[in-house]
């Protein structure tokens, strides 16, 4: 399966994933795409297997991915400061693929029914959606 790790500005949340996912699922394959060139170092740093950057990569990996992992802003245009391009959030939004958002409030987005949590505590839930979604045990 195919999983993404999509993250812009200096890639905190994506480096906690990919880092949280290699520690609990050291076989899992992760592409980490950034919407800038630090996001997707970081998350190359934290374990992730390869890496691109910018809008086209993006684009390009949401066709055929299994599963999508970030931040909700991901789905909103001029989310992350600007960042997320509107061909971003549509690539985002009309992939295939399985989509685990952490949300943040900081993009004026809030999800009703779910409870505020620590980003932390948000990246440990992600990780059991993952392992869940790959079939490990």
């Amino acid at each position: 399966m195919k999983i993404l790790v999509i993250d812009g500005q200096g890639g905190g949340l994506g480096r906690a994933i990919t880092a949280a996912l290699r520690q609990a699922l050291p076989d899992l394959a992760l592409i980490a795409l950034g919407t800038n060139a630090i996001a997707t170092t970081a998350m190359l740093k934290a374990g992730a297997q390869q890496g691109a950057t910018g809008e086209s990569a993006i684009r390009w990996q949401c066709r055929d991915a299994g599963l999508i992992l970030g931040p909700t802003g991901l789905l909103t245009a001029g989310a992350l400061l600007g960042e997320i391009s509107p061909a971003i959030a549509a690539a985002v939004g009309e992939s295939p693929a399985k989509k685990l958002l952490i949300p943040s409030d900081r993009c004026n987005v809030q999800v009703i029914g779910v409870r505020p949590q620590s980003m932390d505590d948000a990246v440990r839930e992600l990780v059991a959606r993952v392992a869940e979604a790959a079939g490990a045990p």
